[in-house]
């Protein structure tokens, strides 16, 4: 718990105040008390409370005055908050080793499956951007609320050569910076806009190493610049099977659609988790292994509540004052009402005697 204004903490200073003027008060009643000649008539026109009474208005006024005092300096509790207004975007590999077949069907087919499982999962919650990187990156489908069009242009990819992960995270934050001001495109001085993270964050799903482009690490800078976490997943086993793709997932660069044995001297590379895992901690990002569609759709899983979710300071002051409030009117209500309670002395006695005999 933090405080806007811890200054006021000094109110707490009264309660004891308060407490040494009304011990200082009743000790000069004390002194100022009338001298009787009968103890035991004294004895009977005390109420007759019990000792430990006298003492729970008292207990609960300090009470009240402490929670009083805490509310004045503005305490802010910590609590997570659903992030609906977050961007993400899916950068999705669609280089030719997509096609292996180490992964059922084979690993694009898959990662198309486990995107729109997670697409269909965020409906109603952050909006999501598509890019698909290659030999280059671009953006398929800007930050939307739209399942529908995501859906449909997943179901549309096909592979390409080369991997261009780097490429895909400046990709990835334009994308953002079209709908988010708090972010700034590649070029653009970044503002300086405190701790934290941005409420944006950047899924690359890969099955290789960058060969091409900008280096992971310098995107990654520049991501971390603008506050933007980058998540990491690398996808495929380490050994892969032959690469199946079928016409609407093959572009054709790598030989008949369906035709495996892809030459892995000219232009297999495996994942690069090192740098995967760079890019993820320069950004304040994770990195996710996944080595089948189960792994694949677990690591996707876990996102939202990571970047989805952020912790926000939120003023309780008014909670403070109510029970603050409450202590006192409890404090008060309970001193009135044993102080007039009956209290079978004097008066008690008259009631029950008559009225006292006039001379001897």
């Amino acid at each position: 718990m933090s405080f806007t204004w811890p200054w006021a903490l000094l109110a707490l200073l009264a309660i004891p105040l308060v407490f040494a003027i009304w011990w200082l008060t009743r000790r000069r009643r004390r002194r100022a008390a009338i001298r009787v000649t009968s103890v035991a008539l004294v004895r009977v026109a005390l109420p007759g409370r019990v000792r430990w009474r006298r003492w729970i208005p008292a207990a609960l006024l300090a009470a009240g005055l402490a929670v009083l005092g805490f509310g004045a300096a503005r305490p802010q509790a910590t609590v997570p908050v659903p992030m609906t207004s977050a961007t993400i975007l899916l950068s999705l590999d669609i280089s030719g080793s997509m096609c292996s077949t180490d992964v059922d069907p084979n690993r694009i087919t898959a990662a198309k499956e486990a995107a729109a499982d997670f697409i269909r999962s965020q409906q109603g919650g952050p909006r999501i951007g598509l890019v698909t990187f290659a030999g280059t990156a671009g953006l398929v489908v800007p930050p939307t609320d739209d399942t529908q069009t995501l859906l449909d242009a997943l179901e549309n990819l096909i592979t390409f050569r080369g991997t261009a992960i780097g490429q895909a995270i400046l990709a990835s934050l334009d994308a953002i910076a079209e709908v988010d001001s708090s972010i700034a495109p590649i070029g653009a001085e970044p503002a300086d806009r405190g701790p934290g993270y941005a409420s944006s964050a950047i899924v690359v799903l890969t099955d290789g190493a960058n060969t091409q482009g900008v280096d992971p690490q310098t995107a990654a800078q520049e991501a971390a610049l603008r506050r933007v976490r980058v998540f990491t997943i690398g996808f495929g086993t380490s050994t892969p099977g032959p690469m199946v793709c079928d016409s609407s997932q093959f572009d054709g660069g790598f030989g008949a659609p369906g035709r495996g044995g892809f030459d892995r001297g000219r232009g297999w590379r495996t994942i690069d988790e090192d740098a995967l895992r760079q890019v993820a901690d320069t950004t304040g990002g994770s990195y996710y292994r996944a080595q089948n569609a189960d792994q694949l759709q677990e690591a996707l899983g876990k996102l939202p509540g990571t970047f989805t979710v952020v912790n926000e300071h939120v003023d309780v002051a008014a909670w403070f004052a109510g029970a603050g409030g409450l202590l006192i009117a409890a404090a008060v209500a309970l001193s009135l009402w044993w102080n007039n309670r009956p209290s079978g002395g004097i008066g008690s006695a008259r009631a029950e005697g008559g009225a006292p005999r006039r001379g001897g």
